[in-house]
């Protein structure tokens, strides 16, 4: 984790961002509406990939964002969360701030975050889940890009379990969270999008599929997508 902070070092991650396209990646972004396991999918995929392939370099990143993005910008952490829950500021909690001297701008947030998460995706060999990885990444070339859904009443159940939820306030916490989240991703688009489902290379369905199956199946598109493009590329800097 003490190499996560590096990101924060503005030398060491505008070294990352200026690196060529062609060195960018291998990531793998795991999207979700809430209720669908995305944290232990990913661990299980990073599990996976690093037996397969025989390395420690693989990681997954989530939370460790919020924290440090807002060491780096020197406020807490529920303003940088706000932010990525779409959650606007009062006036009076703007004033408070503005006064104490740690008010920081959505734009300033937006900008931190963007560049903390692109360094990420660049250095590559991460699993990136939420926090709008797929629309920051989205012109990393070596990229997979994975949806996880699942009925509403399943994810409901889900929820109930591992929140200690009634029916009622676990119905209301999928739907307010399948919206923040929903926007979190299109703010980091270019323009808001009806539809964001192209954005996917491959949507899960977690009710069909337990955690070691799901990451199973990331980590075999991993391998059919990326692993097939690293290939080709090294198959032609060969021949020159």
């Amino acid at each position: 984790m003490d190499k996560f902070f590096d990101y924060f070092d503005d030398r060491y991650r505008d070294s990352i961002l200026k690196r060529p396209a062609s060195e960018d990646g291998p990531v793998i972004t795991i999207s979700r509406i809430t209720g669908c396991d995305a944290r232990q999918v990913a661990e299980n995929v990073v599990e996976n990939l690093n037996r397969r392939y025989d390395t420690t370099k693989w990681r997954w990143v989530d939370k460790d964002i919020i924290y440090a993005t807002a060491k780096e910008l020197n406020t807490e952490a529920q303003r940088i969360e706000s932010f990525c829950k779409g959650i606007e500021l009062s006036n009076l909690s703007e004033m408070i701030m503005a006064f104490s001297g740690g008010f920081v701008s959505d734009m300033r947030v937006k900008k931190a975050i963007r560049d903390v998460v692109m360094s990420i995706c660049k250095e590559g060999h991460v699993v990136l889940v939420g926090r709008g990885g797929v629309s920051i990444a989205s012109n990393i070339e070596y990229a997979l890009h994975v949806r996880l859904i699942a009925p509403f009443y399943w994810r409901v159940e889900n929820v109930m379990k591992k929140k200690e939820m009634d029916i009622e306030t676990a119905e209301a916490y999928v739907i307010d969270t399948d919206e923040k989240r929903y926007n979190l991703i299109t703010t980091f688009l270019e323009k808001k999008l009806a539809n964001i489902d192209y954005l996917f290379d491959i949507t899960i369905n977690r009710k069909s599929f337990d955690i070691p199956e799901t990451a199973d199946l990331i980590a075999g598109m991993y391998e059919k997508k990326i692993g097939r493009q690293i290939a080709e590329r090294r198959k032609k800097e060969q021949l020159f």
